[in-house]
């Protein structure tokens, strides 16, 4: 699902593929619905293909939307206060227990409950394909 799901640098928010043409892709705002094209020189990146360092591997951002689902129930974060308050690294610690404190910042962690919040306001909560899961529960045995 999130291999559909695309973040372009200079653009907030994220959005969903339409279709792809010559030089361009044809995107659509998860939230408004606004469609335009996102072409070759813009910088964009799938939700799939991003990964969060950790003290042992890095890990996939769909496992981790998964996990954030888990210890907020699938209920919006409130980023803000969550910064004012000083526990955004605390926060995130719940979710990527040994993440990466020297390679993760801020800044990666905020747009990570961004998006989160993003993603479940559009309605979209499945963040690992189903043969992902199972692979995953196999290992796990």
């Amino acid at each position: 699902m999130l291999k559909t799901i695309l973040s372009i640098t200079g653009k907030p928010g994220l959005f969903k593929i339409v279709t792809n043409g010559k030089n361009m892709l044809l995107v659509e705002d998860i939230i408004s619905g606004k469609r335009f094209p996102a072409h070759s020189r813009d910088k964009i990146v799938s939700l799939g293909d991003i990964t969060m360092y950790t003290e042992t591997e890095d890990v996939p951002l769909g496992e981790i939307f998964e996990s954030a689902k888990k210890v907020y129930d699938a209920k919006p974060v409130d980023v803000k206060a969550m910064q004012a308050a000083g526990t955004l690294r605390d926060e995130f610690a719940k979710v990527l227990p040994d993440y990466d404190r020297d390679r993760v910042y801020d800044g990666d962690i905020r747009k990570f409950f961004s998006w989160y919040n993003l993603l479940l306001q559009a309605g979209i909560t499945d963040f690992v394909a189903a043969e992902e899961k199972e692979a995953t529960a196999e290992a796990a045995d």
